[in-house]
């Protein structure tokens, strides 16, 4: 199974992700850090990634070839994230065929309703409980 983890700015949510996944699954599934700029990059690498891209070349290419992919909801907003979310990548990630889970954080002036105001590290808890849902049926 290979998981995208994509994540923008300081890539502090993407590498908190990459993090309990390693902590809960383990080195097994290869998790490929996509950054909206390099420091997103490689905080990520740093949490544990396989290998890092960076950009929109490297965030359209990845997104066609994934099982997963895992960021904050900002990730299918174009011009989110202070400009770093172009459309071409917020239209890749959001038509790729992959299982999407996201984070629903956003500086961007869009509320979800029925979601609840939990802290960060509850909802990555969240996340890899989905993650190994998915591992456990591949």
């Amino acid at each position: 199974m290979k998981l995208m983890v994509m994540d923008g700015q300081g890539g502090g949510i993407g590498a908190t992700i990459i993090k309990g996944l390693r902590a809960s699954v383990g080195n097994d599934p290869e998790i490929l850090a996509l950054g909206t700029n390099s420091i997103a990059t490689s905080r990520m690498m740093k949490a544990g990634a396989n290998k890092g891209g960076t950009g929109e070349n490297a965030i359209i290419q990845t997104s066609k070839r994934v099982d997963v992919i895992v960021g904050p909801l900002a990730v299918l907003m174009a011009n989110s994230m202070m400009g770093e979310v172009t459309p071409g990548m917020a239209v890749a990630v959001s038509s790729s065929e992959a299982k999407k889970i996201l984070i629903p954080l956003t500086q961007e002036k869009v509320r979800i309703a029925g979601v609840s105001g939990e802290p960060l590290p509850h909802l990555v808890g969240q996340v890899v409980e989905m993650i190994k849902e998915i591992y456990q049926d591949v």
